[in-house]
């Protein structure tokens, strides 16, 4: 059940890919901000329990009706529903098509063009950012987003699935994610979450990104060049242990002998953005370029195959047994 959910999941997803702008999203930010404003006291023992309901109780009810329907009305109607929740969760549309546009803007010779989808993305200021530049930050936000928008719900939801707790996994990794950015920000009342349940938000995630990281840092390496990307990734957790994205740029930069790393670009309100977090040195490799970004995406592809053909197996493990 598990290899057929993501299979449609991701085939449905590039054929219709989900809006930006969606009614799930916005329900989604509605019930964060409702539980904020209903339990939030900056303490730090009630922002756990804030962040519990929050996570939580949207999991839990993911997973008694992925029950229901499975007990109750057959294996299909399961299937159907982990298909919707991962359809929602998942998928490489919420992130590529500001991939292609830049690759394409610096295809065409058009830098300027370049710097300002990228600022755009990111909400970046990228000044008189260099050729090289852009395709460095381009490769590594969209290297994390791969890794938060699909690996990382890869790995959640087939090993919680197939011990039987269904598409819980998935929900409970996108809304820790979900809630982390969105507790970040001014809400459309103008209220702000504490400080205390932003940090409590952080927290969780970063400890339920943990494990998913280092998978997506080990298929990099064995899809790309292995010794190269192991020594980046032991580079990289000697100096910055705790650092899960990281982690993945380190692996990336090796498994294709890229330069990644160095000074990140500061947001609109000069606050460091999130998705450049590997330090403030370089890893070795070449110069960034063009041509990098037709190996990242086969690098990404050979890693989605490669999970793919895994979840397969343990499914028809799970079948037999």
């Amino acid at each position: 059940m598990s290899f057929f959910s993501l299979l449609l999941a991701l085939v449905i997803e590039q054929a219709r890919p989900l809006l930006p702008q969606n009614l799930i999203y916005q329900w989604t930010g509605q019930w964060l901000a409702w539980v904020a404003r209903t339990f939030d006291a900056g303490i730090r023992n009630q922002a756990w329990v804030t962040w519990g309901i929050a996570i939580l109780i949207p999991a839990l009810l993911a997973m008694l009706i992925h029950w229901a329907f499975e007990w109750g009305l057959g294996w299909l109607f399961a299937v159907i529903w982990n298909v919707g929740l991962l359809y929602v969760t998942l998928g490489f549309r919420q992130f590529s098509h500001h991939f292609t546009a830049i690759r394409e803007a610096l295809n065409d010779g058009d830098e300027t063009k370049a710097r300002e989808l990228l600022a755009n993305w990111q909400q970046v200021q990228v000044g008189q950012l260099a050729r090289s530049e852009i395709v460095r930050h381009a490769i590594e936000y969209s290297i994390i987003a791969a890794h938060r928008h699909v690996f990382g719900v890869f790995f959640w939801y087939a090993i919680l699935s197939i011990i039987g707790l269904g598409p819980v996994g998935a929900v409970v990794y996108r809304l820790t994610d979900f809630a982390r950015q969105y507790w970040q920000q001014e809400s459309s009342d103008g209220s702000v979450t504490s400080p205390v349940l932003q940090e409590v938000a952080d927290r969780a995630w970063t400890a339920i990104d943990w494990l998913p990281s280092r998978m997506t840092a080990l298929g990099f390496a064995i899809v790309g060049s292995f010794e190269d990307a192991m020594d980046g990734w032991r580079n990289h957790a000697q100096n910055f242990p705790d650092d899960n994205d990281g982690v993945i740029l380190a692996a990336t930069a090796g498994a294709i002998n890229i330069r990644l790393g160095g000074a990140a670009l500061t947001t609109i309100d000069e606050a460091h953005n999130e998705g450049d977090s590997s330090g403030s040195s370089s890893t070795p490799g070449r110069l960034p370029n063009v041509a990098h970004f037709a190996q990242v995406v086969g690098l990404v592809w050979r890693t989605v195959i490669m999970w793919l053909v895994l979840v397969a197996l343990l499914t028809m493990a799970k079948l037999v047994g």
